[in-house]
């Protein structure tokens, strides 16, 4: 079954950048989608982006769009989430998640990275 590892928070100033990686091990379908979600205590999981493994568009939430990318290296089975212009309200718990079409809800995947950190204070 599908397993996917995550890692690359951390600690970052304001305005600051950060990447994070996660790994898709296995998967057993052909075609699947790679989405980004982020989670503060108290506060709904939020939608971040996510596109197909095959495909180069990629759809991103309101507040991160223009400042997170999203890219991957199929050769090494790896998304990436790359974060600039970081503000305080990024701080959260984000996941990467694997689902057999593409959805903006947490609902939609069916698999869960473990999550990482990600602290964006002075």
């Amino acid at each position: 079954q599908v397993q996917l590892l995550q890692s690359g928070g951390g600690l970052v100033q304001p305005g600051g950048s950060l990447r994070l990686s996660c790994v898709v091990a296995d998967s057993p379908l052909s075609h699947y989608a790679l989405g980004w979600f982020r989670q503060a205590p108290g506060s709904e999981r939020e939608f971040v982006g996510t596109r197909w493994w095959t495909d180069e568009t990629v759809y991103y939430g309101h507040a991160v769009k223009g400042r997170f990318t999203i890219s991957r290296d199929s050769a090494k089975n790896t998304a990436y989430l790359q974060m600039n212009s970081l503000k305080p309200e990024d701080t959260a718990v984000y996941y990467c998640a694997h689902s057999s079409f593409l959805a903006t809800t947490a609902s939609g995947y069916d698999t869960w990275g473990q999550g990482t950190q990600v602290t964006v204070s002075s």
